[in-house]
């Protein structure tokens, strides 16, 4: 029986995936701070899918209690499937935001899928079988659409997922980046935005839905507003020819005053 860890599961998106993956028979851990809502989600998955269920209360931006999420998933039963998908917004800009909100953020976003995913990966790759999602967002590819350190840290779980899955898919173990668009969860409301004012918004169970078409087809990235997958592959292969130029011994002669090099905002005389 395949067990299934999820963070932030309490609600949005990680309620959606503990209902689809006990759907598919799946046993699960359930991990949030919100222990009651936890509880009744726990009951009713037990009652509709006869899958066994527990529930382990935590506040990941807390190390100790982080600590305890850690070392869940290097103990038995085996964790075979690790969903990173706790996560929050801050909806102030990088002068306005304050350290502290800053540093809470980096822990939940960054620091906590992170340790948790070094947790899972050594006895998966013992295994030679294992799964993580790192639920990361589109912003990741834009990040001059967010004000602040937001998208930022999006753009880590995205580059984390793509190198953790150039180590680690030869060893048996699948990663999947999921890059939703925006998606009516709470995190608008906590992070003091309205949701109101956001064009064009998925609906949670849409997103998950393709999220999970996505890792059944063992996609790398997957981005579920984004309607064709040649959209992607386009971007990768820009991607891999601006790398051509990376393995230079001096940087290439540039001629004339309307010559520029990338991400420069002025000419350059060679």
């Amino acid at each position: 029986m395949t067990t299934t860890l999820i963070t932030g599961a309490s609600s949005g998106i990680g309620a959606v995936y503990a209902r689809r993956f006990a759907a598919r028979g799946h046993n699960l851990v359930l991990v949030a701070r919100a222990t009651d809502r936890l509880n009744v989600l726990a009951d009713q998955l037990r009652e509709q899918h006869g899958v066994a269920v527990e529930v382990l209360t935590a506040d990941l931006t807390d190390a100790v209690q982080l600590g305890k999420v850690a070392e869940r998933l290097r103990t038995q039963p085996t964790i075979d499937i690790l969903v990173n998908n706790a996560g929050a917004g801050l909806n102030s800009s990088f002068e306005q935001a304050s350290a502290t909100d800053m540093n809470k953020l980096l822990q939940l976003n960054v620091q906590a899928p992170t340790m948790l995913a070094s947790a899972a990966i050594g006895e998966m790759i013992k295994r030679g079988s294992g799964s993580i999602i790192n639920i990361a967002s589109v912003l990741a590819l834009l990040p001059e659409y967010s004000p602040g350190i937001y998208a930022a840290t999006k753009s880590y779980v995205l580059t984390f997922s793509q190198s953790l899955a150039a180590e680690v898919n030869a060893k048996g173990v699948y990663i999947q980046a999921v890059l939703p668009a925006a998606t009516r969860t709470e995190i608008y409301e906590r992070s003091g935005a309205d949701i109101s004012k956001v064009p064009d918004v998925m609906e949670v169970e849409d997103l998950v839905d393709a999220a999970l078409v996505g890792f059944d087809r063992k996609e790398l990235v997957t981005i579920p507003p984004v309607p064709e997958a040649s959209a992607w592959e386009a971007f990768e292969q820009a991607r891999g020819a601006l790398a051509q130029g990376f393995s230079m011994l001096s940087p290439p002669r540039v001629i004339g005053p309307d010559c520029r090099r990338p991400g420069s905002t002025g000419s350059h005389k060679g």
